[in-house]
């Protein structure tokens, strides 16, 4: 009974991102980049002059920055996705996976915009005169369809707190499967269970301390991890030709491609490269709603810089894997094969540094995972807060899920999460799509002004044409 419900997990997985998703999200992203004129190239400076200036416009003493924004969203695409991800699409679709992965990048970054840029234009004020928002918000009061905004926030929730926590689970404790200690079947529950206290212990009102130096080390972890790929980038730069070389010809191999789909490059440098940039799932434009700017474009531009900040992450677990000659089989997949790449040219200190970062990038992936929950669950209830009583209840769910994804096995993992994601896909990009003109019209304002020499543009909704009687901001 278990093993026929895990093969159709596994099946409707592969069905709906075969048939689907792929497709969707590159035509998608295509007509975006069209349409936006290239956003992604002709702004590119744009975003650092932002992310330099932590554009903030300064209303009320708690108001959420740009940069502030952005590092939420970040933190939330910057995990486990970015080392066990790249290696489990390394191992089962080979080099090429990571051209496509480079191409989802490319490409999201303009989705990145339209959906951030929209969940500015249409965020919410609260008590505090602060603001948040997200799809949920900018489907009901622009697409005026509660239900399907309703639906978008439920996914969500059992994205972040049941899918992806899930797998993050899974990945924190798969890390430790190459040391002599661990027993299959038995040290992955106690790893979930000791996780599980963890995080439970945070949401439930303490671990403030840990919460401080997890802020602290996770930063410092991911230059450490950085630092690592580079140095392992530079004693094997003379294999940058032939391992470039490896990687399109895999990535064009149609042959291999339209013989099977499912298993393809292609399928698993979208699907993981999707995962961790989060291009078009609709989470990152929760974060972005937050955050206190003068016009909505200028968080479109810098959450689109988180896309490529986490892509250069991905690329650099890449590239390690790659370069260290070790050969990629499919039981080597998720954490033995970065583990194996870094230990022959660090030797048993190389899996050891792969463990911590995983520690680390892990915890806090399922702290941050529960920001966007909260907000949505704030949105089914009448958009404020549900009582504590519920939210000690549905924290405890959160955290059992947590402790029952460490003992899943590699490929359900993987495929609930894919299928969760996949939902939310399905909602937020047909909404964008319809709503694609506003942000186009909001992105052709801010470079009137920005040619007209304005340093700091202002936005005024009707300065498009946009009614902003149904507005909190922008009037």
């Amino acid at each position: 009974m278990l093993e026929t419900l895990n093969n159709w997990i596994i099946s409707a997985n592969d069905w709906i991102w075969t048939y689907l998703l792929i497709i969707l999200l590159i035509l998608i992203g295509l007509y975006f980049t069209f349409k936006s004129r290239f956003v992604q190239f002709r702004y590119f400076g744009e975003m650092f002059r932002l992310l330099g200036q932590g554009v903030s416009n300064g209303k009320g003493k708690n108001s959420v920055s740009s940069f502030q924004a952005l590092m939420v969203s970040t933190a939330s695409r910057v995990g486990t996705g970015n080392i066990i991800g790249i290696s489990t699409a390394l191992c089962l679709g080979g080099f090429g996976s990571v051209f496509w992965m480079w191409a989802i990048a490319i490409i999201g970054g303009a989705t990145a915009f339209i959906e951030s840029t929209l969940a500015q234009v249409y965020k919410r004020r609260d008590a505090n005169g602060d603001s948040y928002g997200g799809p949920a918000y900018y489907i009901e009061n622009a697409l005026h369809n509660k239900l399907l905004a309703g639906a978008f926030a439920f996914f969500l929730i059992i994205t972040y707190a049941g899918g992806f926590n899930a797998l993050a689970s899974y990945n924190l404790q798969s890390t430790f499967s190459v040391y002599g200690f661990y027993v299959k079947g038995v040290t992955s529950w106690i790893i979930g269970a000791v996780l599980a206290v963890l995080v439970g212990y945070c949401l439930m009102g303490g671990g403030k301390r840990i919460l401080r130096i997890t802020e602290v080390l996770v930063p410092f972890m991911g230059v450490l991890y950085v630092l690592l790929s580079l140095v392992i980038i530079v004693m094997h730069i003379g294999m940058i030709p032939s391992v470039l070389s490896a990687v399109f010809a895999d990535a064009f191999d149609f042959q291999k491609i339209l013989g099977g789909i499912s298993g393809s490059c292609m399928m698993y440098g979208i699907k993981r490269g999707l995962y961790s940039n989060e291009a078009g799932v609709g989470s990152a434009p929760n974060a972005a709603a937050a955050a206190d700017v003068s016009h909505p474009a200028q968080q479109g531009l810098v959450q689109m810089l988180s896309v490529f900040i986490d892509t250069v992450l991905c690329t650099a677990t890449a590239l390690m894997c790659m370069f260290s000659g070790v050969t990629p089989t499919k039981a080597m997949a998720g954490a033995p094969y970065v583990q194996a790449a870094t230990q022959t040219d660090f030797g048993a200190f190389g899996p050891i540094m792969i463990t911590v970062a995983m520690v680390l990038f892990a915890f806090t992936t399922l702290i941050g995972n529960l920001f966007y929950v909260d907000n949505c669950l704030a949105y089914l209830n009448g958009k404020k807060t549900p009582s504590a009583g519920f939210m000690k209840i549905f924290r405890l769910v959160a955290v059992l899920v947590i402790f029952v994804g460490a003992g899943m096995s590699m490929d359900n993992a993987w495929a609930v999460a894919d299928i969760c994601m996949a939902f939310m896909c399905l909602i937020n990009i047909p909404s964008i799509l319809a709503l694609n003109g506003t942000a186009i019209a909001v992105m052709d304002d801010y470079g009137r002004q920005l040619d007209a020499g304005v340093e700091n543009p202002v936005f005024k909704a009707s300065d498009i044409g946009l009614d902003d009687s149904n507005l909190d901001y922008w009037k």
